[in-house]
């Protein structure tokens, strides 16, 4: 059997990643080294529950050590540049709400503000030196994963028409809280019940918002601007997220339950099927289902703490039907100007963007073992209380 820096492609181990990652930069420092636990919980789940192929090991071996490596090398640039721990984060955006509900449409719209920082895709992964403010669009780093995001697509081009995202779009900042691995991407990518459970009722989050606002401080000393961020997942997290971030904006959107379960069951079985040739499509329904239902009782229970006026909440069906009103609205529950400049930079984004740009998106939730009738006796308290427009 071949072997990555002397570990079995079937087997990983958590302090070899790290010293191969250390290895590759030349650095030791991995900053708060709590950390490491969700990188063992991880590991042990990888060992002992996914079924990888030999592809998805060398890939997912090769994601730790990328992220490790980014880590070091964001410590180590702070150790050298201290001041910039001393420099606020001022008001960041927080977009969120369950996946598939429009939270990339509306990071997309704000990201055409030119007064906004969105995380781009490429800086999440390679992130020192921060690049300058006029070339995050053509620096060599964001050229060099564009290329990457090609190769990609020719294994699954069809995930684009489900969640295209080139090198310079906004991205996920769970990409930032993937280097402290407490991220629900890791539970994306492989079957791993027991990193799941970790990661929604055993982990503490502060060590990832720590990490963070670090990452952000880095990347906003040469490219400055309101941070504004998005990650379906937040729901999850906002405890520790309004910690770290006290004066946060937070925007969580609602989309019909039955579409929502429905498509991001079908993201998550394209995904998987990168790293596995045995997935299994029920209990993708029936976790995603239990996740969808946590996430809203701690959004729930966040604005039942914090008052209902927390949360701003962006309906889909709204944002789809108009989107420049919402956005309009947004700004002004926030009591921030939307420019001209902004507005019709939002208009062009939108006429270069139609709906099915990169192909048509089909999905059915009887693929999962589930049904609409059972979507909606999970979630039709959710939708009652919101007033979601649903399609029966």
């Amino acid at each position: 059997m071949t072997t990555i820096t002397g570990v079995p492609q079937t087997m990983i181990d958590a302090q070899q990643l790290l010293a191969t990652a250390r290895q590759q930069t030349g650095l030791t420092d991995i900053g708060d080294e709590s950390v490491l636990e969700g990188l063992q919980h991880l590991v042990d789940a990888l060992n002992n529950e996914a079924p990888l192929t030999e592809r998805g090991w060398q890939s997912i071996t090769g994601v730790l050590i990328r992220n490790l490596s980014n880590r070091l090398q964001v410590e180590n640039y702070l150790q050298a540049h201290p001041q910039l721990l001393q420099q606020p984060v001022s008001k960041p955006t927080f977009v969120f709400g369950l996946p598939r509900t429009g939270t990339t449409l509306t990071i997309n719209l704000l990201n055409a503000d030119p007064g906004r920082r969105c995380l781009l895709r490429w800086e999440a992964f390679n992130s020192v030196p921060p690049p300058k403010a006029g070339e995050l669009s053509s620096d060599p780093r964001c050229l060099q994963e564009q290329a990457m995001v090609d190769m990609s697509l020719k294994f699954a081009p069809h995930i684009s028409a489900i969640h295209h995202e080139d090198a310079d779009s906004p991205t996920e900042c769970q990409f930032a809280m993937s280097q402290s691995f407490c991220a629900q991407y890791y539970e994306a990518i492989a079957e791993i019940p027991s990193y799941r459970h970790w990661l929604i009722h055993e982990a503490d989050y502060l060590p990832a918002f720590r990490y963070h606002k670090k990452l952000l401080q880095v990347l906003q000393s040469e490219a400055p601007g309101h941070w504004t961020l998005k990650n379906p997942w937040h729901p999850l997290f906002l405890d520790a997220l309004t910690e770290v971030y006290p004066d946060a904006q937070l925007v969580m959107t609602h989309r019909d339950p039955v579409d929502v379960v429905a498509s991001a069951c079908s993201l998550i079985k394209v995904v998987r099927q990168m790293f596995s040739d045995k997935v299994d499509l029920h209990y993708i329904g029936a976790s995603m289902m239990d996740m969808f239902a946590e996430m809203i009782r701690r959004a729930d229970a966040y604005k039942e703490k914090h008052g209902q006026d927390s949360i701003y909440d962006l309906h889909y069906s709204a944002l789809m039907a108009d989107p420049l009103a919402e956005m309009k609205k947004l700004y002004a529950h926030f009591d921030e100007p939307l420019t001209a400049e902004a507005a019709d930079a939002m208009t062009t984004m939108l006429q270069q963007n139609p709906k099915g740009k990169h192909g048509k998106h089909e999905y059915s939730l009887e693929e999962y073992g589930l049904s609409a009738a059972m979507v909606r006796e999970r979630f039709g308290d959710y939708c009652q209380r919101y007033g979601i427009a649903t399609r029966d």
